[in-house]
């Protein structure tokens, strides 16, 4: 049995059991276990440690509640988990503890163990968790840094090795991961520079200074250091590498997409420094859609400024999509445009500009990015929903099945959504460990809630459950797969708090998902929190405007302004809501109970009577009870607002 600390953290009973699923509470507790390295601790120190906000009694509660669970989730590796009246201790003979092979691997102190103790590093110490709690905060907080520390020292010695011995792909390896720990090693950027410039990429490694420069000078009001300086002169006499004729590659089986250099007008350094930023930001975000093959900076960047066709680039690079843009600079202010094309056919999937100011060049990096990735990747997926609609059934692999579940789910029928649950069952058939489409299977179960189609209640639990459950062992790193089985788990089984947990880290996967933060937005508004909820609403509207769930963003954002008791503005995107997507429920519920507490009594009933056709047996009890409204204020003024607009009690 093996426990991964550093990163997400999991229990992994075997090679062929699933994935143990533990709460963030549990996974503070098997953490501050296992770093003790096999020392009995007091269970009054790990009640205060973790429940430092409850009574004695009801601490040492949770904490036994807690160890249940944790020996329930170790139950593979007999009598790992320890304990008696007065303390607790894990075995760490009895389990493998990647963070304590880790600071074995990192005491050692060559290099060969040095690369060992950077393979088990995959993220800071429970980088998922988010335990609100003081004292496990500091001791979180302390433990990260000291990890840290470690993972910097492990990582420089490689670097070190690899320059010294010649291998510039090996010391270019470390020196990112260095760079990412720390931005403000110049030893670290110093070597990333040299590294590139040997490869062609003269800009990369100027780009490379330029944001050191601007955060030493930022953070700590410094410039760089003389050996820095000198590494930039020598950079820039390299020459640029000219693209290599090769045999076109294969194209993946998945979408694949290279993103070329932006055109800039001009010579100046700060154009062409933060067209190659936004391009590299670009790649980076597309790169966290798990679905999709992008093609490496170094490898699309040898087309710059070539006038070669789409179709031969696509070609030669082997990918299907191209995204290419333009820089302009007028006065303090840029306009980027940007374009995507289907390189096999030439057709223009997208296109569209970008304009702001210069006050802070990065921040409009940031903004450009995400605009750019949040259209992008929904033209992507529609295109390729298309392509596979054209494929003869006979020839659908799991992912063609998979597009074609997304299409009819999208249609917002009943039949439409029995269809997409058979086709994501046929994909994770075809493909056992296809994440998005157990999370999206769940997200049919949480369409059938939201719109009154829900005959066995407690089966569509346990189908939503099962689906998730799946989702989320398959994909801990899949931005999809997570924020599906939130919104089910939320909405379905009214477990609001665990999928609030897993939307947060979908959008910290992925914070160019826009449905990640539709979802964020109606659970923050189940919670009663109606100002996040709108905020992440509005980035969900901003990144997708023409999303097919337009008609779920409306009506989140009518729901947030009805938990603010503002209910003309609730009122309004309802409305919008209803006439987009009749069927939807919580649109037709929202607008009547606005309409009865503004005082439209007769628009109220007229709204209860659709929400009657689409349940008959619809009452206020039933309604209160089909949503997970989380605080007794949010249920009673619904409850109200229905009352008066004529729904039975």
């Amino acid at each position: 049995m093996s426990i991964s600390l550093l990163g997400d953290c999991r229990i992994t009973p075997s090679a062929s059991d699933p994935v143990a699923s533990l709460g963030q509470k549990e996974q503070g507790l098997l953490a501050v276990l296992a770093l003790a390295s096999g020392t009995p601790i007091p269970r009054e120190r790990l009640a205060a440690l973790l429940w430092s906000d409850r009574d004695e009694l009801h601490a040492r509660d949770s904490l036994k509640h807690a160890l249940g669970h944790l020996r329930e989730a170790l139950r593979s590796a007999r009598d790992a988990l320890c304990s008696d009246r007065h303390s607790v201790h894990l075995d760490p003979v009895a389990v493998d503890i990647d963070a304590l092979a880790f600071e074995r691997h990192c005491a050692e102190g060559s290099e060969a163990a040095a690369e060992r103790a950077l393979a088990l590093y995959r993220g800071g110490l429970l980088e998922g968790c988010a335990v609100r709690d003081p004292a496990f905060e500091d001791w979180l907080a302390t433990e990260r840094r000291r990890f840290g520390r470690l993972a910097e020292q492990a990582a420089g010695r490689v670097m070190a090795g690899a320059l010294e011995t010649g291998d510039a792909d090996r010391a270019l390896g470390a020196a990112l991961r260095l760079e990412a720990m720390d931005p403000l090693r110049e030893d670290a950027c110093r070597t990333i520079m040299t590294c590139l410039a040997r490869k062609g990429d003269r800009c990369g490694a100027l780009r490379r200074f330029e944001t050191l420069r601007a955060a030493l000078r930022d953070e700590l009001g410094v410039a760089p250091e003389p050996q820095t300086l000198a590494v930039v002169d020598e950079v820039s006499k390299h020459p640029l590498r000219q693209a290599d004729p090769a045999t076109p590659p294969h194209k993946p089986a998945r979408p694949s997409i290279a993103v070329l250099a932006f055109d800039v007008s001009g010579t100046e350094a700060e154009q062409a420094y933060f067209a190659d930023g936004v391009v590299e930001e670009i790649i980076g975000a597309l790169s966290r859609v798990r679905w999709l093959f992008v093609i490496s900076r170094s490898s699309s960047f040898t087309w710059r400024g070539e006038q070669e066709d789409v179709t031969r680039i696509g070609q030669t690079l082997g990918v299907r999509y191209i995204l290419s843009g333009s820089v302009r600079r007028g006065g303090d202010r840029m306009r980027i445009a940007g374009r995507l094309v289907d390189a096999a056919s030439g057709g223009l999937l997208w296109a569209e500009t970008f304009e702001g100011g210069l006050e802070n060049v990065f921040d409009l990096q940031d903004r450009v990015t995400a605009r750019v990735v949040g259209a992008v990747a929904p033209r992507l997926e529609q295109a390729e929903i298309e392509r596979a609609r054209a494929k003869l059934t006979g020839h659908l692999d799991a992912y063609d099945v998979y597009l074609r579940g997304l299409a009819a789910l999208h249609r917002w029928t009943r039949e439409g959504n029995l269809e997409a649950i058979s086709a994501f069952r046929t994909a994770t058939a075809k493909d056992p460990g296809f994440a998005s489409a157990y999370g999206l299977e769940a997200r049919c179960y949480s369409q059938q809630k939201a719109c009154g189609w829900v005959t066995d209640l407690p089966a569509l639990i346990a189908a939503t459950r099962q689906a998730a459950g799946r989702a989320i062992d398959h994909g801990r790193d899949d931005a999809v797969a997570l924020a599906t089985a939130g919104i089910g788990m939320a909405l379905v089984a009214n477990e609001v708090s665990h999928g609030d947990d897993l939307v947060t880290r979908a959008l910290e996967l992925n914070p160019n998902l826009a449905n990640a933060w539709l979802f964020s937005g109606w659970i923050n508004g189940w919670l009663g929190r109606a100002e996040i909820a709108l905020d992440h609403v509005a980035r969900g509207m901003r990144l997708n405007p023409y999303d097919p769930e337009t008609a779920m963003m409306y009506a989140a954002k009518g729901y947030a302004h009805f938990v603010a008791g503002d209910y003309a503005d609730a009122a309004r995107w309802a409305e919008r809501s209803a006439r987009n997507r009749p069927s939807y429920l919580i649109a037709s519920c929202i607008l009547a109970a606005s309409r009865a507490f503004l005082g439209d009594i007769e628009e109220a009933r007229r709204m209860v009577a659709r929400i009657r056709e689409i349940d008959r047996r619809m009452s206020a009890t039933k309604l209160i009870a089909h949503y997970p409204i989380q605080r007794d204020v949010d249920r009673d003024r619904w409850r109200e607002g229905m009352r008066i607009a004529g729904l039975p009690d």
